[in-house]
């Protein structure tokens, strides 16, 4: 379910099929996603989980499964 949510807010805010967002999906790299594209993204997934995500873990933030996995670890 956190996949599904990711790759929704993904699809829409870059534009993009859902059904070609894996977890192995690499954000910057696979889908062009610019920082600004990232920042928004975050921001959205924020609003989505109830989280918030410090500036210094969105580094580690590179593929759709490290999202999910940060998500899945810092919601109640």
């Amino acid at each position: 379910m956190v996949f599904e949510k990711i790759r929704d807010i993904l699809a829409q805010q870059l534009d993009l099929d859902p059904e070609t967002v894996t977890m192995e999906t690499d954000i910057a790299e696979d889908l062009s996603a610019d920082s600004l594209d990232v920042v928004e993204m975050l921001m959205s997934i924020e609003d989505e989980f109830d989280v918030e995500i410090p500036d210094d873990a969105i580094d580690q933030l590179k593929t759709v499964s490290d999202v999910v996995e940060y998500i899945q670890d810092h919601t109640k």
